[in-house]
């Protein structure tokens, strides 16, 4: 359960500063926050990360829908008690969610999230699966994650 109540959160917090920045700014604006280093700037994003690959919102889609899956699968063989590895793939799941709404609804994404000392833009969903993941990431490589005891890949029932 603790999994799936910070995948809503995140999502829910994704859609409420989405619809505030959609409905509030114009494309293309952007306000100083702390000016020079942090402001809000409305962009639409048609490509993955760093506007990787752009247009190919189809093939996004399906490889979201692909992502979404496995980790429903597999995020039942990460034991109850290990809180850490469900709060990293609640981001995961949140932010995957989050970007895909988006690409559903408008064939982009919107990003607003302007670091100066950053070329790039992002927004909520975007955060929260970097941080889900460099968190899990770490989680595995210290083995914390409490797949110690036995390798996820062992708790996979085999297909006859």
């Amino acid at each position: 359960m603790y999994t799936w109540i910070v995948a809503v959160l995140v999502v829910v917090l994704d859609r409420i500063t989405k619809m505030l920045v959609v409905n509030n700014m114009s494309l293309g604006q952007s306000i100083p926050i702390i000016d020079g280093f942090f402001h809000l700037t409305f962009i639409r994003n048609p490509g993955a990360a760093f506007g990787l690959f752009a247009g190919r919102t189809a093939f996004f889609i399906g490889i979201t829908v692909v992502v979404l899956l496995a980790i429903l699968y597999f995020q039942r063989y990460i034991p109850g008690e290990q809180k850490a590895a469900r709060f990293c793939i609640g981001l995961i799941l949140g932010g995957a969610f989050g970007n895909f709404i988006d690409r559903l609804y408008w064939g982009t994404v919107v990003d607003f999230l302007d670091f100066r000392i950053w070329v790039y833009i992002f927004n909520v969903a975007d955060s929260a699966l970097v941080v889900g993941s460099l968190l899990f990431a770490l989680l595995l490589f210290f083995n914390k994650a409490g797949l110690d005891k036995e390798p996820v890949v062992d708790r996979i029932p085999p297909r006859y």
